[in-house]
């Protein structure tokens, strides 16, 4: 029989097969609550049980909000957006920064003030403007969630106060550099899928992460598409890609590789083994080097994908489709690399002022005049 737990006056006890204190009392809605204080010291689990009960207290007699840690807060946001939310990943690497300054802070007492010291400490630190949005978006977020979901009705003090970001970095390679660089990648032998992954990329527009979590059942080799749903893109939208003859080659050649060495694998881009590529920064890093091209991630070859369709005099509102943008005010970004397009604007402009007949000046004049 299992050893029967012990349960001291104050509402703490140990259980066998755990190190720490626990402890059990009533909570704000009348109902037992039992759990771990976190902490194998018995004045510390009792301090802390002794708090919990003031806080179900003070909900239960004037519905006062119990009081909520940035712990608190990040391990409940944390745990709702797990599965759920894209950037999950991401947001645990900007979670540190946080951290550091927001440790052990009751949330209900974090003011304006509060969040202009944390952007002061953060460009101390030699931080960018745009990288303590991102991080001052993550806590506003989980703050959001958590009064949506769970209703704590905490404050949000970082509501319109985001910073003002430099002009979006666009960086495209040239054709040359292109064919530099998969040539480059072809040597990479922990990653035989780099350099057809640089040319799909290259001539698809796709983000890094649809392309690495691109399964064989979404490519259509007899229609030449390439099938994205909304769970697979960042603007969950669902969109088609036609194949070009690049891509379609490198898909072929994916396709005969996996014959060879993983036919069970579901993966396009995938080792040997049949696991699918998930990091590869060094091994892209490596390729530009050895190309001699400097400064570029792998997102940019998505920039350079819009970059040779705005060139090629494509309409902004078609590469909007291809690229799976929520606006064509994304696509605008691009719109400076084409400026021959203006120029055969200008030179309307002139050719019309050129034709303008004395007749329509006496008309413009006569018009103004009313």
């Amino acid at each position: 029989m299992p050893k029967k737990r012990r349960q001291d006056k104050d509402g703490l006890y140990r259980r066998p097969n755990s190190p720490y204190w626990w402890a059990t009392y009533i909570d704000a809605s009348k109902c037992r609550v039992r759990c771990s204080t976190g902490t194998t010291e018995r004045s510390e689990a009792a301090a802390l049980l002794a708090k919990w009960k003031l806080e179900a207290r003070q909900q239960r007699q004037w519905d006062q909000p119990p009081e909520r840690t940035f712990e608190d807060l990040m391990v409940a946001y944390l745990k709702a957006s797990k599965g759920v939310k894209r950037s999950s990943e991401t947001d645990r690497y900007r979670l540190p920064a946080l951290r550091r300054h927001f440790a052990g802070c009751i949330m209900q007492e974090v003011t304006a003030t509060k969040i202009s010291d944390y952007v002061t400490a953060r460009r101390i630190e030699g931080v960018s403007d745009s990288t303590i949005n991102r991080e001052l978006a993550l806590l506003s977020a989980a703050i959001t969630c958590v009064n949506r979901d769970l209703d704590w009705r905490l404050p949000n003090p970082i509501a319109k106060r985001w910073l003002a970001e430099p002009e979006g970095r666009i960086r495209w390679i040239t054709k040359k550099e292109a064919k530099a660089l998969i040539a480059a990648a072809q040597e990479a032998r922990r990653a035989p899928f780099l350099a057809d992954l640089i040319s799909v990329a290259l001539h698809t527009g796709c983000r890094r992460g649809e392309l690495l979590g691109l399964e064989w059942n979404r490519v259509d080799l007899r229609n030449n598409l390439i099938y994205l749903e909304a769970r697979h893109t960042k603007a969950k939208k669902r969109r088609a890609l036609p194949l070009g003859s690049r891509t379609r080659e490198a898909l072929l050649r994916r396709a005969r590789f996996r014959a060879e060495h993983c036919p069970a694998s579901p993966w396009v881009f995938a080792y040997r083994d049949g696991h699918p590529a998930y990091d590869i920064r060094g091994a892209f890093n490596k390729a530009c080097r050895d190309a001699g091209i400097t400064e570029l991630t792998f997102h940019d070859l998505r920039h350079t994908c819009a970059a040779w369709l705005v060139q090629a005099g494509i309409p902004l509102a078609t590469i909007r489709d291809l690229l799976g943008h929520s606006t064509v005010l994304m696509t605008e970004r691009y719109a400076h690399l084409a400026p021959d397009n203006l120029r055969v604007v200008v030179d309307t402009l002139d050719e019309s002022h050129s034709s303008h007949t004395e007749q329509e000046d006496q008309q413009d004049d006569a018009l103004r005049s009313l």
